[in-house]
């Protein structure tokens, strides 16, 4: 379950559908993963085709991320079960 965002667009892009702050042509794919991490129990749910889950190097605690288009990721930790500082930014 989601449980916090970095950024107030981000957030209210997943509660409320505003998506000014959010590219246009990222809406779709970022909502749908979301979704998932907010439907998931545990880290493994989020490994699924298209996805591209995998843990960013070099950050503490753990962040993981979620591939949305080009560069583009949804990036969040995890504690006990909850998606923390859920994010979506630029990582290369």
């Amino acid at each position: 379950m989601i449980r916090g965002f970095k950024h107030k667009g981000r957030a209210d892009l997943f509660n409320t559908g505003n998506a000014a702050k959010v590219r246009p042509d990222l809406h779709a794919r970022t909502l749908r993963r979301l979704d998932a991490l907010n439907a998931a129990r545990d880290l493994p749910e989020l490994n699924a085709p298209g996805f591209n889950f995998h843990a960013l190097k070099g950050h503490k605690p753990t962040r993981y991320g979620l591939h949305v288009n080009g560069p583009w990721c949804v990036t969040f930790e995890w504690l006990d079960g909850d998606a923390l500082r859920v994010d979506l930014e630029q990582y290369h």
